[in-house]
């Protein structure tokens, strides 16, 4: 094997274990929101525990791999698609690294309404309805990354409009529920921050799936149309 092939392949086993790892921290932040979720319609005291543990190994995966990239970078000198793969993880685990901040903020959020003794998760079924949804794009987005599928990542991209919709939807709730009662304001504003962190949670979802079309196509489709990103994805 010549110097050259072998430079490649060390290459190739880089940027393979590179995604690998990507993926193994979207598994787990995946699980951190089920888990912060499972917190707030049960109030589970060891499950709050366990989201909150778990994320130092989030931030610890972000740390790893921006330092696989920064490394690979330096000494690979990678070019053209392969340069715009790692530019893209790097921004790939700040968002995951971000969803996982945000399931560590259900879950606290999720103990203090249950030590005021509410009981919001069986009044707004929306919020675990908008968790589903957020679960299920973040897990489509990693599923097109794993298989640089950019017409799955458009999908998330159109989906991300219905946690919109029910986040809105329990904020009117909310709002309702406090005027009738106003002993139920801190719960329910405490609830507020639950469902917003499920909308955060799907932004960062659609700014992974925008990634994995940027790979793909070399195209940045932030803040651009769905009808234009359908466009470019027709291209060949």
């Amino acid at each position: 094997m010549g110097v050259t092939e072998h430079i490649s392949k060390q290459f190739e086993a880089d940027l393979d274990t590179t995604r690998t790892r990507v993926l193994q921290m979207g598994g787990l932040v995946e699980a951190q929101i089920l888990a912060a979720i499972q917190a707030f319609a049960t109030g589970d005291a060891a499950l709050v525990a366990q989201v909150i543990e778990n994320d130092a190994r989030v931030n610890g995966y972000e740390v790893a791999i921006d330092g696989a990239c920064n490394h690979i970078v330096v000494k690979r000198q990678p070019a053209a698609s392969d340069l715009r793969l790692i530019m893209a993880i790097s921004k790939i685990v700040t968002d995951l690294e971000r969803i996982g901040d945000e399931a560590e903020k259900i879950a606290r959020m999720s103990k203090r309404i249950h030590e005021q003794g509410a009981h919001h998760a069986q009044r707004f079924p929306a919020i675990r309805h908008a968790a589903q949804i957020a679960v299920k794009n973040l897990r489509q987005a990693l599923d097109a990354f794993a298989r640089l599928d950019a017409a799955s990542a458009a999908e998330v991209l159109k989906e991300d409009s219905a946690i919109d919709d029910e986040f809105r939807s329990v904020l009117r709730q909310l709002i309702t529920y406090m005027m009738e009662d106003p002993r139920t304001i801190s719960a329910s504003l405490d609830t507020v921050w639950v469902a917003k962190a499920i909308e955060r949670i799907g932004d960062h979802a659609k700014n992974i799936a925008e990634q994995v079309i940027y790979i793909v196509k070399g195209t940045d489709v932030r803040h651009t149309s769905f009808a234009d990103i359908e466009r470019e994805l027709s291209k060949e």
